[in-house]
């Protein structure tokens, strides 16, 4: 299997609608990138904000999952509003900040710079990268003592 690596910039609000209905929307519902994602594929979402509309600063890690089938379907969200989603599994996780990360990541080549390879939206990260990130998002520490 030939599996990717994604990163998709969302709000925090918008990625927890996504979280408990079981789909991934990215660039503000358009289908392009979900063109590239297959089922399979491996997705982490970071929030550069806490609400769409808002300006309030949010700079972490929110949600980890994985693109469940090939399909993309567009659905109707109100106001005429008509996003393309795709299906996907999430893992129970926590939010973790990028801030002392961003020295690790390698997909940040400019470490001054680093909000740079989000401004489109969705991007293709390392194995790596994702398995750096993901681990400290999914091993929660309440969960373990279990």
């Amino acid at each position: 299997m030939n599996r990717k690596y994604w990163i998709v910039v969302a709000s925090k609000d918008q990625v927890e609608q996504g979280v408990a209905n079981g789909f991934v929307q990215a660039v503000h519902g358009h289908a392009e990138p979900l063109t590239r994602m297959k089922a399979g594929d491996k997705v982490l979402f970071y929030s550069s904000k806490l609400t769409q509309d808002g300006e309030e600063k949010y700079q972490y890690f929110t949600a980890v999952g994985e693109i469940a089938d090939n399909r993309i379907v567009q659905v109707s969200a109100g106001n005429g509003f008509k996003p393309f989603r795709r299906r996907a599994f999430f893992k129970r996780c926590r939010n973790i900040s990028i801030l002392p990360l961003i020295s690790e990541l390698s997909f940040i080549k400019n470490k001054t710079k680093w909000g740079m390879p989000f401004r489109f939206g969705t991007l293709e990260i390392p194995e790596r990268d994702f398995l750096l990130i993901s681990k400290k998002m999914v091993s929660i520490p309440e969960l373990e003592a279990a």
